[in-house]
């Protein structure tokens, strides 16, 4: 059953304990480790998991055996990020790798992205728009928390409406990006 629960403020102290960790386990091969998703809006409504994008130079095996070591798996189906329509680049600037933990704890997805990539700018842009976007996030919760009261047992339909809504917000975000000079600013962890 997917669940919408009010804004915690809890979540950026469990997102900052565990991007720490995270720092501790890869090191250097991390380049960015940043809190991403609803969770990281301060006062939008979320599922209850943690997002985390990890940002590499390439999507190599020892990024894959360090996080296995500290508890971690990939979910090996999922490949790719949702393809924004009219994307213009290739569709590799969409690879990733997701990581679940692998004993019950608290909910974390980590997505593994590369530097640079499309897929990696998105979520980072995404947030930082709803953050300085009051109206956008509250127009977002109020989607999200429809979803969920007509298809709360079907995580495919809640992603078939939420994905393209997303794409019609990154389009304002991008505009936003344009006029406001927007960058990457520095990682979370």
């Amino acid at each position: 059953m997917i669940t919408i629960v009010p804004y915690q403020m809890k979540w950026p102290i469990e997102f900052l304990s565990l991007g720490k960790n995270l720092r501790q386990i890869l090191g250097d091969r991390a380049l960015r480790i940043d809190h991403i998703g609803s969770t990281s809006v301060p006062g939008l409504a979320a599922k209850d998991v943690i997002d985390i994008q990890i940002t590499v130079q390439s999507l190599e095996p020892k990024v894959e055996r360090a996080l296995t070591r500290a508890g971690y798996h990939r979910l090996i189906a999922i490949t790719m990020d949702h393809l924004p329509p009219e994307s213009t680049s290739d569709p590799l600037e969409w690879s990733k790798w997701v990581f679940k933990p692998s004993i019950p704890q608290r909910p974390v997805n980590i997505h593994v992205r590369l530097a640079g990539h499309a897929n990696q700018r998105y979520p980072l842009l995404f947030r930082d728009y709803l953050r300085s976007h009051s109206m956008v996030a509250e127009a977002y919760r109020r989607v999200k928390s429809a979803l969920v009261m007509y298809h709360p047992d079907n995580l495919d339909a809640y992603y078939d409406i939420k994905d393209p809504v997303c794409d019609i917000i990154i389009g304002g975000a991008e505009e936003w990006a344009r006029i406001s000079h927007w960058e990457q600013g520095a990682s979370d962890c």
